[in-house]
């Protein structure tokens, strides 16, 4: 009817604006989801290879080695991480999701060969019984701190920030205090929680310095310590983790997803992925220290990877690994249609399910529903997850070998160009048929 009457829709009050208006009038409160960024910004489509042709040579996918596997921890660790692949799990909370979700994702890590991570709450015995290598994330908030997990831990992440959220805290909402989530962080069942957003015991990076020294002393300088930061002053974030002595530094993009935290902060805070990777490396480079062997400071790259490509292009722009959360929880089997009248019921749908902070996920996945949590199978789901975890390396193999690298980690800015002038600026490599970078050369 309105095409026929010809009215036009306005780009700035458009129908979702027009929605959350009206949402915000009917409340009075803001709006919280989980998920991650769902508007455009420039991302990882926007950049393409260059493959091998005369100039370059390619290497024989079935006859010439393209290795994968990647050592984080080096500069300051006894015992470095050695993984087979450069794709590990990012941290996401028992409470966040359940139990057999956790327990899904150390088994698809470990058959993979690579780590996966606590998230806030602390370690569950689930997750550190299927996990090889367990990183053990230690958060403003504290909850379920405990040195002796710590010590159990193969490497300790000290969370700044989150990519969908940076400056914010976590949400847990109380239909997902359940008594054992409750007993683990120290919190009344069934009340709403809210994360702290900064850590209350430093207020700035020389305080930093001195607690990666205490968490060194903790695990007797075995553990790798890494330090993530929610990419927004990315630059200088980097550089101050490497002065306080982090051995990783890991930067999550705003298209990282969160469990639950404000609409307003996944939308309009934090920078894009593509925007982060280079100021970090930047930063790395100043101080000598980026893939620098064993005195090197490792980059881990999180935020909105899906497939291979992204991550064989995270690593063209000097990313030593990446982590997936959003991507791991779908191929566990989260959003998938096999449940999609269990999502209408819900007021939701199957690929468009965001309400992770509900806990009513028809899967079992982000819920602490006894009867919900019963329905996923942990062994299937950890399958599943290593499937998507070799199909993404097979993918970073293939392209890396098509621009002639032996290693996944030889892939470099040169192999890459842009699509747009904004991603060509924000990745600091060539527009496509040009030698322009905008903002550094002027070229053809």
């Amino acid at each position: 009817m309105s095409d026929t009457w010809g009215l036009r829709e306005s780009a700035t009050f458009d129908r979702a604006a027009i929605a959350e208006i009206r949402r915000a009038a009917d409340t009075g409160v803001y709006d919280i989801r989980g998920w991650g960024a769902k508007r455009a910004v420039p991302h990882f489509d926007d950049l393409l290879f260059l493959g091998a042709s005369m100039s370059r040579y390619p290497l024989e996918g079935y006859r010439e080695r393209c290795d994968t596997d990647v050592r984080l921890g080096t500069r300051g660790a006894k015992y470095p991480l050695h993984l087979d692949i450069p794709v590990t799990i990012a941290g996401m909370s028992f409470g966040a999701l359940s139990g057999r979700a956790k327990e899904a994702l150390g088994r698809g890590a470990s058959e993979a060969g690579t780590s996966t991570t606590t998230g806030d709450g602390g370690m569950t015995a689930e997750e550190r019984g299927q996990s090889k290598h367990l990183v053990y994330q230690y958060l403003p908030s504290r909850y379920g701190m405990n040195p002796d997990d710590l010590r159990k831990a193969d490497a300790v992440e000290v969370v700044l920030g989150q990519g969908a959220k940076p400056g914010g805290g976590g949400m847990l909402l109380g239909q997902k205090i359940s008594p054992r989530v409750a007993e683990m962080r120290t919190l009344p069942e069934g009340i709403d929680q809210r994360s702290a957003s900064r850590h209350p015991d430093w207020t700035g990076p020389d305080d930093l310095t001195i607690k990666i020294n205490e968490l060194r002393e903790i695990t007797d300088h075995e553990k790798p310590i890494y330090v993530k930061v929610g990419a927004s002053r990315t630059y200088y974030d980097t550089k101050l983790a490497v002065h306080a002595g982090a051995d990783v530094v890991v930067v999550d993009g705003m298209q990282g997803g969160t469990a639950a935290t404000q609409e307003v902060f996944i939308e309009h805070v934090g920078i894009p992925t593509l925007a982060a990777i280079p100021q970090a490396v930047q930063a790395l480079q100043e101080l000598g220290v980026h893939r620098a062997g064993d005195d090197g400071v490792q980059l881990i790259v999180s935020g909105g990877i899906r497939t291979g490509a992204d991550v064989a292009k995270a690593m063209a722009l000097g990313a030593d690994a990446v982590a997936i959360g959003t991507a791991a929880l779908i191929a566990l089997g989260d959003n998938d249609p096999a449940h999609a009248a269990d999502y209408e019921r819900i007021g939701s749908a199957a690929g468009f399910y965001d309400d992770f902070q509900d806990g009513r996920d028809p899967t079992g996945i982000s819920t602490q529903d006894p009867e919900l949590a019963a329905r996923f199978d942990p062994v299937e789901g950890g399958r599943r997850l290593a499937n998507y975890l070799r199909v993404l390396t097979m993918e970073a193999q293939t392209v890396a070998r098509a621009c002639g690298k032996a290693h996944v980690r030889h892939l470099e800015p040169e192999d890459l160009v842009a699509l747009t002038i904004e991603s060509a600026a924000m990745a600091r490599v060539p527009l496509a048929g040009t030698s322009w970078i905008p903002g550094q050369t002027h070229g053809w």
